[in-house]
């Protein structure tokens, strides 16, 4: 089967290189803020299936960008999925748990109502609907956290912190999981070969590892296993103040996922320990 990713440096892109049968489109082959030359991309490639691994991530920088990020996480997985259709191939996208507005402390289901807090939920909560409103095969998969050997993410900024100080603050009630951007990857693929062979799990599924945690949980379990000697002070929130407002329920419920495709969540823990070999961090 040939896929077509959409991608090349990112942390997800990275990970799906590593797979026989696939093809990775940088920026310099497809720009994500033209969504025309994607879908021409997609035409001029027939593969027979695509995966959008490509997005504005700088969270608070789209607070000054929100029309970029929009044209890139609405408009270019919109015109991917709009040539999908027209060549009846699937096409999966990756969203996030910041489409939701993180109240209360229930794990959020795949239909609950959507309420971005910033400009990059928006954007992307706009991906969305223009990828469901192009009528071909396809899966949105929302996730949260993602880590990775590659590329800027939370894993790396500890471990090279953690080096350099005795002790970090590091914010409490923003509760989730990690996810490895390793099982992402065999994720998306999974999902795309199977709506080849059944269209009708055309939907909208969460994927997070699993067991939930907070960002100071997950800095702890960082050091431990790197054994790096700094210490965790939890803060809330308010006292750590960004641009962009991020949600303090990040809970996602992954039971869909599982039913329809047979993807369980992933333990992060043995994800991280991954991450740690290939940084050389683990032995």
């Amino acid at each position: 089967m040939t896929i077509l990713i959409f991608g090349k440096t990112g942390q997800l892109a990275q990970e799906l290189a590593a797979y026989d049968g696939v093809t990775c489109l940088g920026r310099d082959q497809a720009d994500l803020s033209d969504p025309a030359a994607c879908a021409a991309a997609i035409r001029q490639a027939q593969p027979q299936a695509v995966i959008n691994a490509a997005a504005y991530t700088a969270v608070d920088k789209a607070e000054e960008e929100e029309a970029l990020a929009t044209v890139i996480n609405g408009g270019a997985p919109g015109a991917m999925a709009a040539a999908c259709a027209d060549m009846g191939i699937p096409f999966v996208t990756v969203s996030t748990d910041y489409v939701f507005d993180g109240s209360g402390d229930a794990p959020w289901q795949t239909g609950d109502a959507t309420a971005p807090l910033n400009a990059y939920g928006r954007s992307k909560l706009k991906g969305e609907e223009m990828v469901r409103a192009a009528g071909g095969p396809y899966a949105v998969l929302r996730t949260s956290w993602v880590v990775s050997a590659h590329g800027n993410n939370f894993v790396k900024t500890m471990l090279r912190l953690g080096k350099e100080r005795d002790r970090l603050t590091i914010v409490a009630d923003q509760i989730g999981a990690p996810t490895p951007a390793r099982d992402i990857a065999a994720a998306c693929l999974a999902m795309a070969r199977q709506l080849t062979a059944d269209p009708g799990k055309s939907g909208t599924y969460h994927f997070a590892g699993q067991p939930q945690t907070s960002w100071a949980g997950f800095a702890r379990e960082i050091f431990a296993r790197a054994r790096v000697d700094c210490g965790v002070e939890d803060i809330p929130t308010t006292a750590y103040p960004t641009p962009a407002a991020r949600p303090l329920n990040s809970r996602l419920d992954c039971t869909a996922l599982d039913t329809v495709f047979g993807i369980p969540q992933p333990d992060w823990r043995l994800g991280l320990d991954d991450i740690l070999k290939d940084l050389g961090e683990l032995s």
